[in-house]
């Protein structure tokens, strides 16, 4: 991100109105700015070939493509913008599909869980330093599988595993949770010793928790 610190937002929606909503909310939002808007992968690489964003807002559902593999692509050119995913269906174990290299900076949001402003904000944010947030909502209605590592997780320790899936910094999961920094500290280093997400040193603990969500819990009516 630029010294500023605004951040530039390309947005790609293929139904017209949302992406209007869209556009008009970044661009009125004070340190964003809008920078690309496009309805389609194909107008997405012409507006986006030159373009200087950090972060790119897509539609997973494009009439042209998959928003998750145009995400990727244009990671490839632009290696540290971030990716907020959007989908009308809860579609997160499409993360799931990202080499564990590439997977800091990524985030989904669903269009019908009444995502707010402030959580479509934070996630463009969030994203653009490389942090991950997944949809609260979405991560909320998710059950840890039977036998993976995230059901041997305490109640207390799942809920702040779920909040760092929803993107909040030790300081938010403090105040969610009603304890000390000090002791979400350590709560998550139980957190990140039951998952093993210590074990790949060069992989971001709060990325591995974001995706062990992603991957160890399905949705509560889904469960097995």
């Amino acid at each position: 991100m630029h010294e500023t610190s605004v951040v530039r937002v390309a947005v790609v929606e293929d139904q017209p109105l949302f992406r209007a909503l869209l556009d008009d909310l970044i661009g009125s939002s004070e340190g964003f700015d809008l920078v690309a808007s496009a309805s389609d992968a194909r107008e997405a690489r012409r507006l986006l070939h030159a373009e200087v964003f950090d972060v790119a807002l897509l539609d997973i559902e494009l009439p042209d493509g998959n928003g998750f593999e145009l995400g990727r692509e244009l990671r490839r050119r632009h290696p540290r913008i971030g990716v907020v995913l959007l989908s009308g269906h809860d579609m997160m174990e499409t993360l799931l599909g990202l080499p564990s290299a590439e997977r800091a900076g990524w985030s989904y949001l669903s269009k019908t869980s009444a995502t707010s402003r402030e959580g479509l904000l934070q996630a463009l944010r969030a994203s653009a330093e490389g942090s991950n947030v997944l949809d609260p909502a979405l991560v909320e209605r998710r059950v840890p599988r039977r036998g993976s590592r995230l059901s041997t997780l305490t109640p207390r320790q799942l809920a702040a595993a779920k909040l760092v899936a929803a993107g909040l910094a030790n300081d938010a999961i403090a105040r969610e949770m009603g304890i000390s920094a000090h002791s979400v500290d350590n709560l998550l280093n139980v957190v990140y010793a039951s998952l093993g997400v210590r074990e790949h040193p060069d992989v971001n603990p709060r990325v591995a928790t974001a995706l062990a969500v992603v991957e160890h819990a399905v949705p509560e009516r889904s469960i097995r």
